[in-house]
């Protein structure tokens, strides 16, 4: 049996099969961080809107004759939480992801990425099943220690695929493979919300279902990738010999076995590295402020029913997840026929994921209470986020495939500051939940993806760094010291020189 397995296995590249398996893996770890985004909004005790509130600070809320889909429809949780406790709430996860978003990456250089990324997931999903039984006996307290403690655990995970990805993306292959697994995020996304709603308005048992759902879905993925995913070709044993093969020859000019010290100095001064970064912060600001508050505008605000929120907020995410499957085969057919450097390649994919969004999130904000030009506002510039896959997602396996993991965490953490103030600066500058309190919000989110985006397209590179050779650090770094003692000892030698003079 195990060997009819093997074959039936054999037959199908096993990096794909290692990459569906990492986009359902992050797909599991979306659906447990986005689902409270919406969880909260019934969770939370309803405040009605003072009655004086004009079009520019609230929008009436829908009748039930005049639209199915719009209407306060619930009433809400039994939490007196404000919002700025919410967004305390909603932002704790990503001190925690903060925190072990670089050792995770470390870990998943030296160790490799399929334990580090799979038991990411399985604390996540455990943290998750516990959610229910923290919230009822220590409230917003106990939810901000268990979401923290779910971004410790998630910290890891990012990193852990791109390392994977490092050892079995062939480089024509690269922008499609991140993309796929990297997608899992949007499929999350969408599932987080949709499911989520209909499973608040449907289970009898309301918003702790989710929970329950989620955290199990993700234990099923553990064991099915403790069962076919490996950290490296070399490993596993199903693959066949002629695909081993191949993927050494395709990898093996710029990823080695042992890949010596971080060369953190020369990571810490590199242009691109800090080109890389402000793009992710940029990016990250625009999608965590999407993630994780566009559930609460539609709620607090446009006064969408729970199961329309669940359902409208997932568009953005599904032509997110549109446009990256799309533009990153775009981005592969131009490199591979040389129509476009690799550079502009990615500086192109993530100017344009950043200035579409920019315009179309503050149109969204002059909609007001034009709901469906709002919601299409959302879709469209939100979706144009997609060319980021392709852009800034793959670039740190460009830049140094050995230190991928590294690197990536070291990105992925920064953009972790903006899941962090996001939330936070939304809790602080919408206490009323009016449209210019979120007119403000917005076009500060305009004004970052801008600025960092600016950024990028000057001093990105698409090419690998010299820092990513070991050899060739540590030899430089042989030099340098060389260098250095050469210049003492002739410092030494024309000050004896000097003394015998003198005599």
């Amino acid at each position: 049996m195990f060997s009819t397995w093997k074959i039936c296995c054999a037959r199908i590249p096993q990096r794909w099969v290692l990459t569906i398996m990492g986009c359902f893996g992050m797909m599991n770890v979306y659906t447990m961080r986005i689902c409270l985004s919406l969880a909260i909004t019934e969770m939370v005790a309803t405040t009605e809107p003072s009655n004086n509130a004009n079009s520019h600070e609230s929008c009436p809320s829908a009748n039930f004759t005049s639209s199915n889909i719009t209407n306060s429809g619930s009433e809400g949780g039994t939490y007196q939480w404000d919002e700025y406790t919410q967004g305390i709430i909603l932002s704790s996860f990503y001190w925690g992801y903060l925190i072990t978003s670089v050792p995770g990456g470390m870990l998943a250089d030296k160790f490799g990425g399929k334990h580090t990324l799979g038991l990411g997931v399985l604390l996540t999903s455990v943290l998750s099943l516990l959610t229910p039984l923290v919230v009822d006996h220590f409230e917003a307290t106990g939810l901000i220690v268990l979401r923290f403690l779910m971004g410790v655990s998630q910290g890891s995970t990012v990193p852990a695929i791109s390392v994977l990805i490092a050892q079995w993306a062939p480089p024509q292959e690269r922008s499609k493979i991140v993309t796929v697994a990297a997608s899992g995020m949007e499929v999350g996304c969408v599932l987080g919300t949709v499911l989520s709603g209909f499973i608040i308005r449907y289970s009898s048992m309301g918003w702790p279902m989710v929970f329950y759902v989620y955290g199990g879905l993700g234990i099923l993925w553990f064991l099915g990738w403790l069962l076919l995913c490996y950290s490296k070709p070399d490993v596993h044993p199903f693959i066949t010999e002629a695909e081993r093969k191949y993927l050494h020859e395709m990898t093996i000019e710029h990823t080695h076995k042992k890949t010596g010290p971080t060369p953190w100095r020369q990571i810490l001064t590199s242009a691109p590295v800090w080109a890389l970064i402000a793009g992710e912060m940029g990016f990250s600001w625009g999608f965590y402020m999407v993630l994780t508050d566009l559930p609460k505008y539609m709620n607090d605000v446009l006064k969408f029913s729970i199961q329309a929120n669940g359902l409208l907020t997932s568009l953005p995410f599904a032509v997110i997840w549109l446009d990256g499957i799309a533009s990153s085969w775009l981005a592969d057919w131009l490199i591979e026929a040389g129509k476009m450097s690799r550079t502009n390649v990615r500086k192109v994919c993530t100017v344009s994921g950043s200035l579409v969004p920019a315009i179309f999130v503050v149109a969204a904000s002059y909609a007001e209470c034009d709901r469906v030009m709002a919601v299409a506002f959302f879709t469209v510039g939100v979706g144009f986020m997609g060319s980021f896959y392709p852009g800034i997602m793959v670039n740190p396996l460009d830049l140094s495939p050995n230190y991928s993991g590294t690197l990536t965490a070291i990105v992925n953490g920064s953009g972790a500051l903006a899941g962090i103030l996001a939330p936070y600066a939304v809790g602080v500058l919408t206490p009323n939940q009016t449209l210019l309190e979120w007119r403000v919000v917005f076009w500060i989110t305009t004004a970052i993806l801008v600025a960092t985006s600016s950024i990028y397209g000057v001093w990105a590179d698409g090419e690998v760094q010299y820092w990513n050779d070991a050899e060739f650090v540590s030899n430089h770094r042989r030099k340098e010291s060389c260098s250095i003692e050469i210049e003492q000892r002739g410092v030494r030698n024309d000050d004896l020189s000097s003394h015998k003079h003198d005599r």
